[in-house]
């Protein structure tokens, strides 16, 4: 982490868990662990939790956010939800291009990049998803795989609107596997992802953006992830629904 020069933000991915009462008692553990926090902390939850998250977060320091949204305002899309939806509801932040999208739902480059300007649309706040399969990294093109993601999925942003993106970094093979990204190997494509930045914008724009890392971060390797400098924080699956390893990985960025 670099926090002289950007946030570090820790967020959580829900996924397909918890019902809006189960949403309630775990948000009501959580704040209180994290409210000294000196890194930004999201709940990014299923859209039928979003207002009872709203309401059990209000004047705490946890920030509310949305899994997904399309990318029309309204229309003839069944089961769909807008970014100006979210947005009336009060929502900040939408993960958008999860890999879980990507693998189950036909989602694309090009589908990313019509949401993430969507969002950006309607103001909200965008968590962008890059990653490489595990037969990409074999295949020792991980670097091009990401750079082509971060690439196509801004086409279209601008550099002021920049300070509206994070990146999460998310390598799909360690994605709900246990199997997690070592230290070293997070930082490389941190890295990468920043000089892409770097090459679309300037490298101040670059240094300013949060990059998060997502695959299987916890509490017990968070600390060491975070110690590299283009690291600035995490995308967390399994552990943001157990509010004490959530609260350890949001200790671990407030260093």
């Amino acid at each position: 982490m670099n926090k002289a020069v950007r946030k570090a933000i820790i967020a959580g991915n829900w996924k397909m868990n918890k019902t809006p009462n189960e949403a309630k008692e775990l948000l009501t553990q959580i704040t209180p662990l994290v409210k000294d926090a000196d890194c930004d902390v999201i709940a990014c939850v299923p859209y039928v939790d979003l207002q009872t998250a709203l309401d059990a977060t209000q004047g705490t320091n946890v920030k509310i956010g949305a899994e997904n949204c399309h990318w029309e305002k309204s229309g003839a899309f069944t089961g769909e939800i807008s970014a100006e939806m979210l947005k009336a509801m009060g929502i900040e932040y939408v993960i958008i291009g999860h890999s879980e999208r990507r693998q189950y739902f036909g989602e694309t480059d090009v589908t990313v990049n019509k949401r993430v300007r969507a969002a950006l649309d309607a103001g909200l706040t965008v968590i962008l998803c890059v990653g490489e399969l595990l037969s990409e990294r074999e295949q020792g093109i991980t670097a091009e795989t990401v750079s082509l993601q971060t690439k196509v999925a801004l086409q279209g942003v601008s550099a002021e609107e920049l300070s509206k993106i994070v990146i999460a970094y998310e390598p799909v093979w360690a994605i709900g596997t246990g199997l997690t990204a070592t230290a070293d190997q997070a930082e490389e494509v941190c890295a990468i992802i920043r000089n892409v930045l770097a090459d679309l914008y300037c490298e101040k724009c670059a240094q300013a953006v949060t990059i998060q890392y997502g695959g299987s971060m916890n509490d017990a390797n968070a600390a060491e992830l975070l110690s590299k400098e283009n690291v600035d924080g995490g995308l967390i699956g399994g552990a943001s629904l157990v509010a004490e390893k959530f609260a350890a990985i949001v200790k671990a960025a407030s260093v």
